[in-house]
C-alpha cells in the first residue's frame, strides 16, 4: 500500500534498489584496502545477499498481484451479478408495461 500512496511502482523500486547496489560495490572496489580475490569474494558475497533479496521483492510483487487480481475478479463477479439482476428487473418492468391494457 506505501507503494500506491508514494506513487512509486515496486518496479522502479527495485530498480533503485539495484542501482544503489552497483554503485555501492563500485565504490567499494575504489577504496578497498583488500586484494583482488578478497575483493571479488566480498562482490560474490553481495551479490548473493542481492539476489536472495531480490528473489524475495518479486515474490512479494507476485503474491501482491495474485492478490489484486483475485480481488478484481471478485469486485468483477459481484457487479456481474448486480447488472443481469438489473437487466432482469428491466425486462419484468418492459413485459408489465407491454401488457397493460
Amino acid at each position: 500500500m506505501a507503494e500506491q500512496e508514494s506513487g512509486y511502482s515496486a518496479g522502479s523500486l527495485l530498480l533503485t534498489f539495484f542501482l544503489g547496489g552497483l554503485v555501492g560495490a563500485g565504490i567499494a572496489l575504489l577504496v578497498a584496502p583488500k586484494t583482488g580475490r578478497e575483493t571479488r569474494n566480498m562482490i560474490k558475497g553481495f551479490a548473493g545477499d542481492t539476489r536472495e533479496k531480490a528473489e524475495g521483492y518479486i515474490e512479494q510483487v507476485k503474491e501482491k498481484t495474485e492478490s489484486i487480481i483475485e480481488k478484481g475478479k471478485d469486485f468483477l463477479e459481484k457487479e456481474k451479478s448486480i447488472i443481469a439482476s438489473a437487466v432482469e428487473a428491466g425486462k419484468e418492468a418492459y413485459e408489465r408495461e407491454k401488457n397493460k391494457p
